[in-house]
């Protein structure tokens, strides 16, 4: 089953994407109010999932004894454009090669040189690959920024609602993540009924956690990060899903 990112994910990658470096799981755990170790862990399931790969240093190179960093559009035929890639990253200097949905132009280079006879000699070990350069220039100046659909201005209000849809006869399908400091965590679907937290009309009828899907039972003890799939026979209303938030 496909890894579902959530708003914890989202405000990691969005940090991490910021300035990991100076960014702590604390500091993020402290953000979306759940644990260190929750923030750890996501981390670790980001990374075995492949979403995220790594943490690249932001280096200027043209502030380092006169290098010159260099951009070779280039095409490489369809089959061969990842190999091509790879390949071109083995030539000294070579920095990053970005594949690109293109019929022509669809391989960009970025490299490094000292000097004009250091990137010549790159063109040419790029064309010995069999790349067709099409177009190169200095790169004077480079600017990030995080994705702002994971920051902080676009995170919903918790319960943190995934997905939502109504049936007939008024019922309702409603999917969201428990957060850390809501009522009903850490507390089972038997003992959250009886407590008044599930009313008759509400059954659990799924819960993921870390990417696995859970058969729901009356000794299951809901957790913090569980994303849970509520039907409702009734309409639902923002206070009947309180005991999922903070």
């Amino acid at each position: 089953m496909a890894y579902r990112v959530d708003e914890v994910d989202k405000r990691i990658l969005y940090r991490l994407a910021q300035d990991a470096r100076n960014t702590t799981t604390s500091d993020i755990a402290a953000e979306m109010d759940v644990t260190s170790a929750t923030i750890r862990n996501r981390i670790e399931q980001l990374e075995e999932q492949g979403i995220l790969h790594g943490y690249l240093a932001d280096i200027d190179y043209k502030s380092i004894n006169g290098y010159v960093t260099y951009q070779f559009r280039c095409t490489a035929s369809i089959p061969d454009r990842k190999r091509l890639a790879q390949s071109a990253l083995e030539i000294p200097g070579v920095i990053t090669a970005r594949e690109l949905m293109e019929g022509s132009s669809n391989l960009v280079i970025t490299t490094v040189g000292a000097g004009t006879d250091e990137i010549t000699q790159i063109a040419h070990e790029l064309s010995n690959l069999g790349l067709e350069i099409h177009d190169e220039s200095v790169i004077e100046n480079e600017y990030q920024t995080p994705f702002d659909r994971f920051g902080p201005e676009h995170t919903p209000k918790k319960p943190s609602l995934m997905d939502f849809m109504s049936l007939t006869g008024n019922a309702e399908i409603v999917e969201f993540t428990v957060s850390d400091g809501a009522t009903i965590a850490k507390t089972s679907i038997e003992q959250a009924v009886d407590e008044g937290l599930l009313s008759d009309e509400m059954l659990i009828i799924g819960i993921e956690r870390d990417g696995e899907v859970l058969t729901p039972q009356g000794k299951t003890v809901i957790q913090p990060g569980d994303v849970v799939t509520l039907l409702s026979k009734i309409p639902l209303e923002k206070e009947s899903l309180k005991h999922f938030g903070s």
